[in-house]
């Protein structure tokens, strides 16, 4: 199965500069999602999760929400 991670992001959150960094580090692909210029996309993820913070990472279907990357490998490698 291929894996697929989604990170929804917002213009100026640091907090998601740091996820893609991490991501891009280890070499995972991902797909950026800013939903500053999508406002359908946010409220399919507000809801999908019930929440109104980013970043949202969808991994192999599974949701991480801010900063963790312990979590975030686990999903990747499971």
């Amino acid at each position: 199965m291929e894996k697929e991670v989604i990170i929804y992001t917002t213009t100026l959150c640091p907090v998601c500069t740091m996820v893609k960094t991490f991501l891009t580090n280890l070499n995972i692909p991902y797909k950026e999602v800013n939903i500053d210029f999508n406002p359908l996309a946010m409220v399919k993820l507000v809801s999908k999760t019930l929440r109104l913070t980013v970043p949202q990472t969808s991994i192999n279907g599974e949701w991480v929400f801010g900063f963790n990357p312990a979590l975030m490998l686990e999903k990747w490698n499971a």
